[in-house]
């Protein structure tokens, strides 16, 4: 299951900003990449707030727009103005949607994948994407459930991927170690009781991945 050489580091992608706070928390601790989440979930930003958190946020962190069935020229407005670098698909997009996007757009593009069984990752694998993200499969659901899945499910990737579903700053070292990611990402393991972004977990966590590398 080793996906990525390993010399590497493993990135760290802290998802579902939504405020100014957000903002700062990870600018002290510079993960790679955050997301900017436009699908219908209770951490969605629109477009203007979007860009208006990216003025804020320290240049050499990459913005990452995640969407669900989101229209082509939407996404692509979103990329030529900046408020995001790379588009991640979390939907059903299919080879004709990201074809045509790629048409549009030259920025990266990770596709999900809600992993139940191996093929699944094998079919996504075949997508004209850029990166896959694997995360857990949940009935009804289009990702951000916080839950784990059997990274055994991993094949030998050729593509890069993103690891999400379930990481906390007490098993994403396991979890590196398990499968070698190219990224991991997190969102509500880093979310206190309220539902906000804290700034200890974000510290905490960025910390655990990037402590043994």
């Amino acid at each position: 299951m080793e996906n990525k050489n390993m010399t590497e580091k493993t990135k760290v992608k802290i998802c579902g900003l939504m405020r100014l706070e957000d903002v700062a928390y990870v600018n002290d601790y510079q993960p790679e990449y955050v997301g900017f989440v436009f699908a219908k979930t209770r951490r969605q930003v629109n477009g203007d707030w979007a860009k208006r958190l990216r003025l804020f946020l320290d240049p050499q962190i990459q913005t990452v727009g995640v969407f669900v069935n989101e229209s082509v020229d939407v996404i692509a407005g979103l990329c030529e103005n900046k408020t995001i670098h790379v588009v991640q698909l979390h939907g059903d997009e299919d080879e004709a949607y990201i074809s045509d996007l790629k048409k549009k757009v030259g920025n990266p593009i990770v596709k999900a994948v809600r992993v139940r069984e191996q093929q699944d990752v094998w079919r996504a694998e075949q997508l004209p994407c850029d990166y896959l993200l694997l995360d857990t499969y949940v009935k009804g659901q289009y990702g951000g459930s916080g839950k784990t899945f059997d990274l055994e499910l991993i094949p030998k990737l050729t593509k890069p991927f993103f690891l999400a579903g379930g990481l906390t700053a007490d098993n994403v070292q396991e979890k590196i170690k398990a499968c070698h990611p190219y990224a991991v990402d997190i969102s509500s393991g880093v979310e206190g009781d309220d539902g906000w972004k804290d700034r200890e977990k974000i510290r905490l966590f960025i910390d655990k991945v990037r402590e043994e590398q």
